[in-house]
């Protein structure tokens, strides 16, 4: 009988009694190999350096710390499945491969294909306006689309900026129907609006006659063996291997989940090994073509430019490299799924905090596997410093500008001798005038390059690498009088949010609080005349013909102008 090395390391791995027991002629084998050390693990010496170099880039993680659970797989096959750090602090339970975490905004994805499903059926439309299927939405005068939905141009207020000023903390899609606006127009921007994968869960529930939770079990989960997975709507449910997410909070950690409403009607509990089959399932069409091909394909706007995004999916190069990926993020929980198609290389991972971001663990673990274009190509993370004229121009053009035609704010700021969009991507000087985007900012532009030409010191242009341009304005100062102050206060009311704004005279600015909240409020800065702001929030306040105040519209990153009108002055509440 011939034996092959493979077989004599599985007896090892079996105990010393089975070698005992054999005639002397079968054990002259495995006594060569204790002799020489020829079996010490049945892993290629290369894949064994991979995961030493994936197991110090963990080594932050200890037993007593959140940590994360990390999968790769390579042609289908899984060759890295590793846990780092603990999923219960309080009870020492430490993380391991089948520990299951919320994987937050990757589940887009997984609504997407459920859609997808249902239109392959011609059960769904991709074309049609969604009022279709949801009759008590708002007719907006504008024919918003599945497809706009799944591509985030629906120009719908993202309700996840809204739930901070809601009173009564209304659920998601109740909040979504008050709304009587848009931030723009269907089909002609980009905007990342968890709104629209809001109403996707209940038009695939209203079409399909079951909840979303019984349709991605029978028709994803289950079919792909993805075992471990669920969608959840109630985050209370009792879900075995579950790990905890936490915050840390100086010397100590808190426990961050999201619960109730805070959850936006369910999320998507997964293993980062459940995960990696289904990256695998989407390369090898395990779907279907139409389904596969769909989620994979760019979006595209009226006129005709092509985003960086699919349907629930970023489309990127990562070091020259074609990378097909999505993050999350759910209070303590954060995630990250990607793939390298062309390489047939699939990486997850889930970390239950915020300690190390789960998108740069993902980029150390990929580059242990991937094969770079040209690594000197890689994108610099960060704009160079700038020193000596370059950096003296840069402070002069420090402020903050406002869109043109939207009233949308725009701050550059130096930051540590370095130019950047505050937020956002940093900015290399071309020329003189002349700047050139570094890194990505998916809010604002949704992965494109541009470049920003300053025509004065106080007027600059965002010129999109598609030729779009788009102009503004820098603030000018604005020192309101004590009488200017008083003009302001007031209650102002939002139907939409079920919301109120009291408004009061401040030391030098406005005191803003929401829904009779404890406490003098919030205070407003004002940045220009008639408009206050308090970081990414702002207020810009509404007069009639004689000049009087009579509203204030509402932004922030996520939601545009959401009008509030005044109700009375302050005095009567007082």
């Amino acid at each position: 009988m011939k034996l092959e090395l493979n077989d004599i390391c599985k007896t090892f791995s079996n105990g010393f009694r089975e070698i005992k027991n054999m005639p002397l002629t079968r054990r002259i084998p495995f006594l060569v190999v204790l002799l020489f050390g020829t079996c010490f693990t049945d892993v290629p010496a290369s894949a064994q350096d991979k995961t030493d170099k994936i197991d110090q880039s963990f080594s932050w993680a200890k037993k007593d710390t959140p940590g994360c659970v990390c999968a790769v797989s390579q042609h289908g096959k899984v060759v890295v499945n590793r846990a780092y750090g603990s999923a219960d602090l309080e009870r020492e339970v430490p993380l391991n491969p089948n520990s299951v975490f919320d994987i937050g905004s990757v589940r887009k994805q997984f609504i997407a294909a459920a859609v997808l499903l249902l239109v392959e059926e011609k059960r769904l439309s991709l074309s049609e306006d969604i009022r279709k299927y949801l009759l008590e939405l708002p007719n907006y005068g504008q024919k918003i689309t599945l497809d706009h939905l799944l591509t985030h141009t629906s120009g719908l207020r993202d309700w996840t900026g809204l739930l901070p000023l809601a009173n009564g903390n209304p659920d998601a899609l109740t909040l979504i129907l008050r709304q009587r606006g848009l931030n723009f127009a269907p089909g002609e921007e980009w905007s990342y609006s968890n709104s629209g994968y809001v109403l996707l869960v209940e038009i695939v529930a209203r079409t399909s006659g079951m909840p979303f939770a019984e349709f991605a079990r029978q028709r994803l989960f289950e079919p792909l063996g993805m075992k471990s997975t669920t969608y959840v709507t109630d985050m209370t449910d009792m879900v075995k291997n579950r790990a905890l997410a936490y915050e840390k909070k100086k010397d100590s950690w808190k426990l961050d989940l999201y619960l109730g409403n805070d959850r936006g009607g369910g999320a998507i509990l997964s293993t980062a090994g459940d995960l990696v089959i289904w990256n695998d399932a989407l390369t090898s069409n395990r779907l279907g073509t139409l389904v596969s091909q769909t989620l994979q394909e760019p979006a595209t706007l009226n006129n005709g430019r092509k985003l960086g995004y699919a349907r629930g999916l970023f489309l990127e190069t990562f070091r020259g490299v074609k990378e097909v990926w999505h993050s999350g993020g759910a209070a303590g929980y954060h995630s990250w799924l990607g793939r390298f198609p062309e390489q047939g290389i699939s990486i997850a991972v889930l970390c239950n905090s915020d300690a190390m971001a789960a998108t740069a663990m993902a980029e150390r673990i990929a580059d242990q596997f991937v094969t770079y274009e040209d690594s000197q190509k890689a994108p610099a993370k960060t704009p160079p410093a700038l020193s000596g004229d370059a950096l003296a121009e840069a402070k002069n053009k420090e402020g903050l500008f406002f869109n043109e035609r939207t009233g949308e704010p725009l701050r550059l700021v130096v930051d540590r001798d370095r130019f950047r969009i505050a937020g956002g991507p940093g900015l290399v000087p071309v020329t003189k005038d002349r700047y050139r985007r570094l890194g990505a900012f998916v809010q604002f532009m949704s992965q494109d390059e541009f470049e920003l030409h300053f025509l004065s010191p106080d007027q600059l242009e965002l010129k999109s690498m598609e030729g779009k341009t788009t102009r503004y304005l820098r603030a000018q100062p604005y020192t309101p009088t004590a009488a200017d102050l008083q003009a302001f206060a007031g209650r102002y009311q939002s139907e939409e949010i079920g919301a109120f704004f009291d408004m009061a005279p401040g030391k030098d600015g406005l005191l803003g609080r929401a829904n009779d909240a404890p406490g003098t409020g919030f205070a407003f800065k004002p940045v220009k005349s008639d408009t206050f702001q308090l970081g990414g929030v702002t207020l810009r306040f509404l007069r009639d013909k004689a000049g009087k105040v009579v509203a204030l519209d509402y932004s922030n990153p996520v939601v545009r102008n959401i009008r509030f009108t005044r109700q009375n002055d302050l005095t009567s509440h007082r």
